[in-house]
């Protein structure tokens, strides 16, 4: 398969969840506007009675190529309009839904919601792909333009960070007519609306993200423990400590990047280095790439050294990355503990 032909593949397979989905979430009325920026997803969900009556969430979250599955998350509450019923939506919800084109164009997202802090009462997720939105806001420009350059991942980033400030988004006024002059006895008088100048859409001011690079230069490293280096190789196994909540985190050593993108789950990502390219003391960071939904990002590592096996639990933040030692027997001064 050619280069060309693979780069369209994910571009379209992108497209297709990158959009907007409307439906319902746990038997409330949603609209939820994804989209897709590398691995991860961010965008923003409204649950709603009515057109005035909503609640706004930025939303963060992750699609699962090898099951077809979108997991998003409410992140944080932007905006909340009230009406004589309450407000809907007041609940953060946790969602997993598959990815279904049963042809004709249609698109559907089908699974399961549950609270995302306590995680006890499941719902149903029925979401169907529309046109456009119900609900205009900052996110349009980038699903509108997805194709055409907008899937940028600085131009994400950039609306990210603009969408998620709470009451940043504005209600489109309307342009009023001027008033109405007393007409002179006689005189028709007809009444035209007012013109308005069409402008195309301005992409939003590009705030360039940190690469992770330079998340790994400006965070504090926090030491975690010593592990001995003996015979050809060391084996290491990463798992999410905590509820799986879309952890991923890099790796480096020595301070140069080894491995980028591992997303943390209860089945363990295992690395194996070679001892003989190692030095006498060598310092292993993990670096958070994000914090999943519930912070911190936190990994336990088991370590397997010939016959013996040594554990570390780990955390990062987006202040702090957790650093452990790797020493050959020559200057290990400390005795991990071994399990």
């Amino acid at each position: 398969m050619s280069i060309s032909l693979i780069l369209f593949l994910s571009s379209l397979q992108a497209q297709q969840v990158t959009g907007v989905w409307k439906g319902k979430v746990k038997k409330e009325k949603v609209e939820v506007k994804i989209v897709q920026n590398g691995d991860s997803l961010t965008g923003t969900s409204y649950y709603y009675a009515s057109a005035g009556n909503y609640s706004r969430y930025s939303i963060k979250g992750y699609f699962d190529p090898n099951t077809n599955s979108v997991i998003w998350w409410d992140d944080q509450l932007i905006e909340e309009k009230g009406g004589l019923l309450g407000t809907p939506g007041k609940t953060p919800l946790l969602s997993t839904a598959d990815f279904n084109c049963p042809g004709g164009g249609e698109m559907h997202l089908d699974g399961k919601a549950t609270p995302k802090e306590s995680q006890e009462t499941e719902g149903p997720v029925a979401l169907t792909k529309v046109k456009g939105p119900s609900f205009r806001d900052e996110w349009d420009y980038v699903i509108e333009n997805y194709l055409v350059g907008a899937n940028d991942p600085d131009i994400i980033d950039s609306v990210n960070l603009i969408a998620s400030v709470p009451g940043r988004r504005k209600p489109v006024k309307e342009p009023k007519a001027p008033p109405m002059q007393s007409p002179i006895p006689g005189m028709v008088v007809i009444s035209m609306p007012p013109e308005t100048k069409k402008e195309n859409p301005q992409p939003p001011a590009v705030i360039k993200s940190q690469t992770i690079e330079e998340k790994f230069i400006a965070r504090r490293k926090v030491f975690t423990t010593d592990i001995p280096l003996t015979g050809d190789s060391i084996e290491l196994r990463f798992y999410d400590n905590a509820e799986i909540d879309g952890d991923s985190i890099s790796l480096f050593l020595n301070n140069k990047l080894l491995f980028e993108h591992i997303r943390l789950t209860d089945k363990a990502y295992t690395i194996k280095l070679p001892v003989s390219d190692m030095g006498s003391s060598n310092e292993l960071t993990m670096v958070a790439e994000n914090l999943g939904s519930i912070p911190p990002n936190t990994s336990f590592m088991v370590a397997v050294v010939g016959d013996k096996r040594y554990e570390a639990q780990l955390a990062s933040t987006e202040n702090s990355s957790a650093v452990i030692r790797l020493l050959k027997p020559s200057t290990t001064d400390s005795k991990p503990q071994q399990k």
